[in-house]
């Protein structure tokens, strides 16, 4: 590996670890991960780059982020078809995200030399093409099934044990439930994961700074837990390994991404208002407000970058900004409809007559990359996102 060039996709912790062992070969090291600072990419010793550039230019590649709608089949034809005809390529987080095909086609026809494959989108991956090919290593995703690891989990549950025994912090917990949270906090923490994930789908470069806002009365209990719920919903998004409530603020820090969170009993619109506010690495603020309202305790999303909305959360929402001017509606309805996808639901909001608008719609199924770049292009837009929520 003496003097090639390795890319890492994902330079979360893991992504973070393989560069440090790296290191010591005297590769050149080239990452891709949108949501990491370049000072953080350069104390870790790599140049961001984009996913373009980094699979042209790579010897070896190194996947390491999470399967999300995003992330599904993001190395395709296109891509490998760019790719070095000496680039091996190594998958060993999520099936998915290199589409198979696509990954034959490249290694049956030479346009890659190599790959080792840990995941699949089926496993065992019985009757794959790719287990027939000479050019490719496949293992059999044991994750933490060897001696070794499980050893080291007993170790883990042991130390855990004693560590609930004792009174202390659980390192590991996967949540944090129990009678500490008031029943009036419990609703708004699954509520704040899915602002998390909302306020992700807004991002389009590195975060440095997230602030978490709580208002209304709510705040007479301890409301702590509605930050470490906000972080799960932000990172499991982002970050490659699972998340906890436990172990989100370390991802933060690992990022260098600032946190904090600040209360408000003063409340003028709604009871309890729960909000999260951050800053970008180009300096942009985004910001994004929910809420939960009537008997139901329904969830809505109510604020976005300083718009006041009043969206029902769904699984799948677009966000787009313009400028306010006739015929805005007809081209993305028309767009979407020839395309077979429905709107379930659509609310405008605008800062002056004629200045700058903010559609959020709800619609039933994932709008595909293309249709959004040629629908942002047709009406000229300044923000575009995909916002897919998941029950964490």
């Amino acid at each position: 590996m003496f003097d090639k060039t390795i890319g890492i996709i994902g330079l979360g912790r893991i992504g973070a670890l393989v560069a440090e062992r790296l290191a010591g070969f005297g590769v050149r090291l080239i990452g891709f991960d949108p949501y990491v600072q370049p000072a953080r990419a350069s104390q870790m010793g790599i140049t961001l780059t984009t996913l373009e550039d980094l699979i042209e230019q790579s010897d070896f590649i190194s996947i390491h982020i999470p399967k999300t709608p995003e992330t599904t089949g993001m190395i395709g034809l296109e891509e490998l078809k760019k790719a070095k005809p000496t680039l091996r390529i190594v998958n060993a987080s999520r099936g998915g995200i290199i589409d198979e095909a696509a990954l034959h086609t490249a290694l049956s026809e030479g346009w890659i030399a190599g790959a080792g494959i840990d995941v699949f989108v089926s496993e065992p991956p019985k009757g794959s093409p790719l287990l027939d090919l000479p050019n490719i290593v496949v293992t059999p995703h044991l994750g933490a099934s060897t001696e070794e690891a499980q050893e080291k989990a007993g170790i883990s549950v042991a130390r855990s044990v004693k560590l609930a025994l004792e009174g202390e912090l659980v390192p590991d917990a996967v949540n944090v439930a129990g009678g500490v949270i008031d029943p009036s906090v419990r609703p708004g923490i699954p509520l704040m994961e899915k602002l998390g994930q909302v306020f992700v789908g807004l991002c389009d470069a590195s975060i440095t700074s997230i602030h978490v806002e709580i208002r209304g009365e709510i705040v007479e209990h301890d409301v702590s837990a509605l930050k470490l719920a906000a972080l799960k919903g932000i990172f499991s998004r982002i970050a490659s390994e699972q998340v906890s409530y436990v172990n989100a603020p370390l991802l933060a820090e690992a990022r260098g991404v600032s946190v904090s969170m600040s209360t408000d009993p003063q409340s003028d619109e709604y009871r309890n208002l729960l909000s999260i506010k951050g800053v970008l690495g180009d300096g942009r603020t985004i910001s994004a407000s929910a809420t939960l309202t009537g008997a139901k305790q329904a969830e809505k999303l109510v604020e976005v970058n300083g718009y006041d909305v009043e969206v029902p959360l769904a699984e799948h929402h677009i966000v787009m900004m313009y400028e306010d001017r006739p015929g805005i509606v007809a081209i993305y309805g028309r767009a979407f409809g020839d395309a077979n996808i429905n709107i379930a639901g659509m609310q405008i909001a605008r800062d002056t007559k004629g200045g700058k608008a903010l559609s959020v719609l709800t619609v039933d199924s994932r709008v595909p990359d293309e249709l959004l770049e040629h629908v942002a292009k047709e009406i000229a837009a300044t923000t575009m996102a995909h916002i897919d929520i998941i029950d964490l």
